[in-house]
């Protein structure tokens, strides 16, 4: 292969990937659409989100990226996240009260899952981690 052979093999392969990343970032690209006032985002679904009031705070709408999306991660709920440890246990957990009512999580449990869907009296919670 001479040198001009080399030298063009060089610049389609340039090309090629140039081509691959645009096509890449273009597949993920998260689209900003101004309506009656309120502004979303429309990721690479179809799903809308309003980012109306982060915008309001100085956050950029352009700026934002599709992530993981809905649904990623199974959250947990009330029936999966009790561990019974022993009384010597040292087990890490994240607490919540209301002031009346308290909840512990097991956070070996909620590192698995990401969140927990739970309750704490009538009122619903969402515990992260």
């Amino acid at each position: 292969m001479d040198k001009n052979e080399k030298r063009l093999l060089l610049i389609a392969g340039t090309l090629v990937l140039c081509c691959t990343l645009f096509a890449t970032a273009a597949a993920y690209a998260s689209f900003v659409v101004r309506e009656e006032g309120k502004v979303y985002i429309v990721d690479q679904t179809g799903a809308r989100w309003d980012v109306t009031q982060a915008e309001s705070i100085g956050f950029k709408p352009e700026k934002f990226q599709y992530g993981m999306g809905r649904n990623f991660f199974t959250p947990l709920d009330d029936s999966n996240l009790s561990d019974k440890p022993d009384e010597n246990s040292k087990l890490r957990v994240i607490g919540i009260t209301d002031g009346t009512d308290a909840k512990a999580y097991s956070v070996p449990k909620l590192s698995r899952h990401e969140i927990a869907n739970s309750k704490i009296g009538e009122k619903p919670v969402a515990v992260g981690y």
